[in-house]
C-alpha cells in the first residue's frame, strides 16, 4: 500500500469526526479568505478607480484619513493647474447622501460632485440617457447597480437629503464603488451640504518626461505641498500617489486590522481543533502505530504520516472554506446595504495566502500528535489497552 493512500485511508475510519473537523476548520478559515477578500477588492477598486485614468497625485486635506473628511477651498484648483509640470487638474467633492429608497428608507449613498469637464466621464459607459452638462441644475446620474436597487430610470426622480434629483442618465465604470453610486453636479453638492466653495479632494495629472517621470511627480509634489495662503500660510495640502492614498485610507486600514483579528483568532480555533482531532486519532490507534514500528517505521516516517493527515484534513478545509466565502461576498455584495461598496469574487492570490495559512494551521496542530506518536516505543505500544 502507499504511503499516501494508507493516510487516507486513516482519515476515511471516522468519516463522521473528519467531516465535523473539516466544517468546523472550514468555517475559521473561510471567515478568514473572506475578510482577506474583502479586504483586497476595496484596495484594488480604489487604486484601480486612479490608475487607470492616469492620475498621479490625489490631493487632500493633510491629516485627513479619507478624502470624504477633506475640505479645501475650490479657490486653489487655478493655482495648482498653473503650477509647472501639471497637465491636469479635477476636483470633486466626495460625500455620503442619505438616498431615499422606494419603501421610504434612507440609504447612505456615496455621492460625487463632478464639475462638467472632470475627465472622470470620458471612462463612463453610458447606458441610457446622457451625461451631466454645465447647465443642469439638480440633475443626476446613476450607476448602474444603485439604478437596478432603485428601480429607477431616465426620466425618474430620485431624492437626496429630500432632495428631489431628476435621473438624466444610467452609467456603468470599471470600478464597483462608481457602479453604486450617485453622481451630481458640484455646485448642487456644496448646496446640499452647505459646503458652497468647498471640495474634498483634487485629482492631478504631471506632464511626465520619458527619461525620469517619477522625478518629475516628486516635484510636482513638492510645489503643490507648499503652496501658501494669501497671508503667507502653508495650505496644508497633502499630495499622495496612487498606492500612498490607498495605504493611508482609514477604512482600508480598519479593514486590515480586522483581517489581522480574524486570522489570529481562526489560526488559534484551527490549531486546537486540528490538535484536539489529532491527538484523539494517535490515542486510538496506539497499538497500530506501535506494530508499525515494530515492522520498520521509523520516527520520522511516523511523524510525516500524521502532519499528512492533518494536511490533507486542512486542505479540504481549506477548499470548503474558499467556496463558502466566494458565496459569502457575493450574498453581502447583493446586500442593498453594502452594494456598491464591496466587490464580489476572492482573488486567486487572496485564496493562495488562506491556503497557506491553512497549511501552517496544519503543522502547528499536527507537530505535537506527531511527536507524541513518534516517541511511542514498539513494546508499549502493543501492550497499550
Amino acid at each position: 500500500m502507499h504511503f499516501i493512500t494508507f493516510v487516507l485511508k486513516n482519515l476515511t475510519r471516522r468519516p463522521t469526526r473528519t467531516a465535523l473537523t473539516v466544517l468546523g476548520l472550514a468555517v475559521a478559515v473561510g471567515s478568514m479568505i473572506a475578510l482577506l477578500g474583502i479586504s483586497n477588492n476595496v484596495e484594488r477598486a480604489v487604486a484601480e478607480s486612479f490608475e487607470r485614468r492616469g492620475i498621479d497625485l490625489i490631493i487632500m486635506e493633510r491629516g485627513k484619513p479619507n478624502q470624504t473628511d477633506s475640505d479645501l477651498d475650490e479657490k486653489l484648483v487655478e493655482r495648482v493647474r498653473k503650477l509647472e509640470g501639471v497637465e491636469q487638474v479635477d476636483a470633486a467633492l466626495a460625500i455620503f447622501m442619505d438616498l431615499t429608497s422606494p419603501s421610504g428608507a434612507t440609504v447612505p449613498t456615496l455621492c460625487f460632485g463632478w464639475p462638467p469637464e472632470n475627465f472622470g466621464y470620458n471612462d463612463l459607459k453610458l447606458l441610457d440617457g446622457r451625461r451631466l452638462v454645465a447647465s443642469d441644475t439638480r440633475k443626476a446620474m446613476l450607476g448602474f447597480k444603485r439604478a437596478q436597487e432603485l428601480n429607477k430610470g431616465v426620466g425618474d426622480t430620485i431624492k437626496l437629503h429630500d432632495e428631489p434629483f431628476e435621473v438624466v442618465g444610467v452609467f456603468e465604470s470599471f470600478t464597483v464603488y462608481e457602479n453604486g453610486a450617485v453622481l451630481i453636479q458640484l455646485k448642487d453638492a456644496q448646496e446640499l451640504e452647505r459646503r458652497p466653495g468647498s471640495i474634498s479632494g483634487f485629482s492631478v495629472r504631471v506632464r511626465k518626461s520619458a527619461d525620469n517621470p517619477d522625478a518629475d511627480v516628486e516635484a510636482v509634489r513638492q510645489r503643490i505641498e507648499a503652496l501658501t495662503d494669501e497671508k503667507g500660510r502653508p495650505t496644508r495640502l497633502s499630495a499622495q500617489s496612487v498606492r500612498e492614498y490607498v495605504q493611508t485610507m482609514l477604512y482600508i486600514r480598519i479593514v486590515r486590522a480586522m483581517v489581522w483579528m480574524v486570522s489570529v483568532i481562526a489560526v488559534a480555533i484551527g490549531v486546537i481543533s486540528m490538535m484536539n482531532t489529532m491527538v484523539m486519532s494517535i490515542l486510538e490507534r496506539t497499538q497500530e502505530i506501535g506494530i508499525l514500528r515494530a515492522v520498520g517505521w521509523t520516527r520520522g516516517r511516523v511523524v510525516r504520516m500524521v502532519l499528512g493527515e492533518a494536511v490533507l484534513i486542512a486542505l479540504l478545509a481549506a477548499a470548503v472554506g474558499t467556496v463558502g466565502a466566494i458565496a459569502a461576498t457575493h450574498a453581502l455584495a447583493a446586500s442593498p446595504r453594502v452594494s456598491g461598496f464591496i466587490e464580489p469574487g476572492i482573488a486567486p492570490t487572496v485564496v493562495l495566502q488562506g491556503f497557506a495559512l491553512t497549511a501552517l494551521i496544519a503543522l502547528l496542530g499536527g507537530l505535537y500528535p506527531a511527536l507524541r506518536a513518534a516517541r511511542l516505543l514498539p513494546t508499549e505500544a502493543i501492550r497499550h489497552d
